[in-house]
């Protein structure tokens, strides 16, 4: 009787898992080019500002307003690695930008690292990625990440909702402190890092101009949170939302639909195509990410199904390996959703870096995200749409 009801569980969690793809998908709706620009608009999809009056009615405060001089101090710092406590990296050691390799001694670094095989940012220097390209986060001291967590990419998270993979930084203000102070990023302390600037004979001039009350911690993130404010960057995909119908291909287009309808702007969405919502991951059939990292240990007692090698369902393919066995927010599987412009340029992919393939990153989100196989066609024509979201950062002449 046993047996019998058992496998009766077994036949009923089998169906349910099938079900969804049984089931006959409606066919999907064939959108002109002003019809497709008509509904990503009205969907709160909106190009990134060309015109330097309509950057700042989007990023401008009073609080903090941008000026010229005051975004070059923001850069000045961002590329310094005084602001690390062994003065080896700097903010763009983890977030590059093509314009300026900061450090070419750190590359060779990189190279010899006992993460090398993940390293991909040493043929990636001149990418503008505004991430480092690897699995997992490096530090000071070759420090590694907790929960081997990588590092989303700085470009256009100025005009996100939430920052960080659990989506505790609300502004990008909010982000700079925990970077300075981390033992496991730049490891320094506030005092120290004001009194470092106040022997520089550079930044100590630079701040007086620049703020009444000279060099101060509040004003050293203030200036790194308007440098990278002007970090936006614009690509075809926006010249399309503004009414250029030969910005996209045919096949981009056909991506851009897709991903309208199939719901991948539910999460994605925004003038960031991502970063706006914090969103549960995978929506579905956690015990398909295996974590390895300490099973047995007491501090796993207890743990999400995620942490054994086990499940019921019919494919046993795995997203992927869920390395740091890290659960996000709160620890209930929910992160920020990540931006998605410049994307086939921030691999690899998820909040751990496990996915270096875009496609196979868009596999797993269609299977393990929206419950649906997408096919090989579909998976193409994405992919091609998302190309479309790659782009430079914007050069406001107010501002050089």
């Amino acid at each position: 009787m046993l047996r019998l009801s058992f496998l009766a569980i077994i036949i009923i969690i089998a169906w349910i898992e099938v079900l969804p793809y049984l089931i006959p998908k409606k066919p999907k709706k064939s959108y002109n080019d002003e019809q497709l620009r008509e509904i990503a608009l009205s969907r709160g999809m909106r190009p990134i500002p060309k015109e330097y009056d309509t950057f700042l009615k989007l990023l401008d405060s009073k609080e903090n307003p941008i000026t010229k001089a005051k975004v070059a101090l923001g850069k000045k710092l961002f590329f310094d690695k005084l602001l690390s406590s062994d003065k080896t990296i700097s903010c763009a050691s983890c977030h590059l930008l093509g314009e300026n390799p900061h450090n070419q001694n750190q590359f060779s670094d990189d190279m010899t690292h006992p993460q090398g095989k993940t390293d991909c940012m040493v043929c990636h220097i001149k990418d503008e990625s505004g991430s480092d390209r690897l699995s997992t986060a490096i530090g000071v001291q070759g420090r590694t990440a907790p929960n081997h967590l990588n590092t989303p990419t700085i470009l256009n998270s100025a005009l996100a909702k939430y920052r960080m993979w659990d989506g505790s930084a609300k502004t990008s203000l909010d982000t700079i402190a925990p970077m300075i102070h981390d033992k496991y990023k730049m490891n320094l302390t506030s005092a120290e890092l004001v009194k470092r600037l106040n022997n520089n004979t550079f930044y100590k001039q630079e701040f007086a101009k620049v703020f009444k009350n000279g060099v101060t911690f509040e004003n050293v993130q203030k200036a790194l949170d308007i440098y990278q404010k002007t970090l936006l960057t614009r690509s075809a995909y926006d010249r399309f939302l503004e009414g250029d119908n030969q910005a996209l291909s045919e096949e981009a287009k056909r991506g851009f639909r897709n991903f309208i309808q199939l719901g991948c702007k539910g999460c994605h969405t925004g003038i960031t195509v991502g970063g706006q919502t914090i969103q549960k991951f995978p929506a579905r059939n956690y015990n398909h990410i295996i974590d390895v990292t300490g099973m047995f240990s007491r501090e796993y007692i207890g743990r999400d199904v995620a942490a054994f090698n086990f499940n019921f369902k019919p494919s046993h393919r795995y997203p992927f390996e869920n390395k740091g066995g890290y659960l996000g927010k709160d620890n209930k599987q929910l992160f920020r959703v990540p931006i998605l412009r410049n994307v086939t340029k921030t691999s690899p992919y998820f909040h751990n870096g496990s996915v270096f393939d875009l496609r196979e990153a868009v596999h797993i989100m269609g299977k393990y995200q929206l419950s649906m196989e997408l096919t090989e066609t579909q998976i193409d024509e994405i992919v091609a749409f998302l190309k479309s979201l790659d782009g430079e950062v914007v050069e406001y002449k107010e501002l050089k």
